[in-house]
C-alpha cells in the first residue's frame, strides 16, 4: 500500500502520457485517412471486387447435381422359423460349450463378458474359441460368426 503511495504521481504521469499518445495517434489516423481517402476507396472498392469474383468462379465450378428421389415398393419375405442345421453341427465336431460360446460370440459378447456369462476363467474361454477356430477353419470371430449363420447353426 505504501509502494503504491509512493510512486502515484509516477503512474498518473505515466497515464497522461499513454493517453496523450494515444490522442496523437488517432489524430494522426485521422488526418491519414482524410489525405488518402481516394487510395482508401479505391483499395475497398477492389478488395469487394476480388471477393466477388473468387465467390462466382468458386459457383461456376461447382458441380450441378441434382438429387432424384424414386419411390418403389419393396416387398420383404417374412422371415422363415429358424431351425438348426443339426447335420453341419455334427460335422464340426463341436463340443455343447464350444456351441455355447459359439452362440455368445454371434451376440457380440466380448470373452471376459462370456467367461462372466458362463461362470468360467478367461483362459478356458480363450481355449473354447481357438478351439473354435480350427474346428470350423476360420481365423477371426467374424469369420467364425459368418460361417455358423451360412451353415445355419447359429441365427
Amino acid at each position: 500500500m505504501t509502494l503504491l503511495r509512493d510512486f502515484r504521481h509516477i503512474i498518473l504521469y505515466g497515464l497522461v502520457l499513454a493517453i496523450l499518445i494515444f490522442v496523437l495517434k488517432w489524430l494522426q489516423w485521422k488526418f491519414l485517412i482524410v489525405d488518402n481517402a481516394i487510395d482508401i476507396y479505391i483499395g475497398l472498392v477492389a478488395v469487394f471486387f476480388t471477393v466477388l469474383g473468387i465467390w462466382v468462379a468458386t459457383q461456376l465450378v461447382k458441380p450441378k447435381v441434382q438429387t432424384v428421389i424414386v419411390e418403389k415398393e419393396v416387398f420383404v419375405a417374412q422371415p422363415e422359423e429358424f431351425t438348426i442345421n443339426e447335420t453341419e453341427l455334427k460335422k464340426l465336431n463341436l463340443s455343447s460349450r464350444e456351441y455355447e460360446v459359439l452362440q455368445l460370440l454371434s451376440k457380440g459378447y466380448s470373452n471376459t463378458d462370456i467367461a462372466e456369462s458362463l461362470f468360467l476363467s478367461l483362459s478356458t474361454i480363450k481355449t473354447h474359441v481357438s478351439n473354435l477356430y480350427l474346428k470350423m477353419d476360420v481365423k477371426s470371430r467374424t469369420q467364425a460368426i459368418d460361417k455358423a449363420k451360412r451353415l445355419k447353426i447359429i441365427e
